[in-house]
């Protein structure tokens, strides 16, 4: 008997990615953020950490469902990167700008320092901190980076990790669209791996009805 799981589309397997790396780091560096800035501010705690958790958990949930729905994929990564780009940016530079504070441009000398930092899991050959400062040490370092440096650093390496998840989820959504596009869903699948086996077993009768139909008579 054939495996049943070849009849499913490829699916799991997100914590390897990139697109999935990145934002898990900046909901756990949300979290800790949000306990050194928003202590008395319980209501913006919240808030931050749910869209930075949503960001997560929908790339994983969305991550599932392509074994049946490509659809719910999209549309699950399609509510992590809104979370994200949407919603947390937005809150990162309004504590910046609520507290005086500069919003790096995006091509300044030192949003390009700190996204090539982020680039990496863990910067390596990284001269030492000067004294009473902090250095990020890649991705990883993340949550200590922001737990200890300057309010200005903090937030800005935040804008850049929250910039960094949301590109990626924008390229892995565009990846999704294509192969949908080129291969279909899991109807389609589903209907021709049918077809093969009644071809196999010599009962195939050119039937060329909308595959829709099919399914619902199953």
């Amino acid at each position: 008997m054939e495996n049943a799981e070849s009849l499913f589309l490829p699916h799991g397997g997100c914590r390897k990615l990139r697109s999935y790396k990145v934002p898990q780091a900046v909901y756990d560096a949300t979290v800790v953020f949000c306990r050194r800035f928003f202590a008395h501010d319980r209501r913006t705690s919240d808030q931050m950490v749910q869209a930075a958790r949503s960001g997560v958990r929908n790339i994983s949930e969305g991550s599932g469902a392509a074994a049946t729905s490509r659809k719910s994929e999209m549309k699950l990564t399609n509510v992590a990167r809104a979370s994200l780009s949407d919603e947390l940016l937005r809150d990162y530079e309004s504590f910046l700008r609520q507290n005086g504070l500069r919003v790096w441009p995006k091509d300044s000398r030192e949003a390009l320092a700190m996204r090539a930092r982020l680039a990496q899991d863990r910067a390596p050959n990284l001269p030492p901190a000067t004294a009473g400062g902090v250095r990020l040490k890649g991705l990883a370092g993340l949550s200590e980076f922001v737990e200890q440096a300057a309010p200005e650093l903090a937030g800005n390496a935040m804008l850049c990790a929250v910039n960094q998840a949301g590109y990626l989820l924008k390229r892995q959504l565009e990846s999704q669209g294509w192969t949908f596009l080129e291969n279909g869903g899991f109807t389609e699948k589903l209907y021709g791996t049918r077809i093969q086996r009644r071809k196999s077993d010599g009962s195939d009768k050119s039937d060329k009805s909308d595959p829709s139909d099919k399914l619902s008579q199953a």
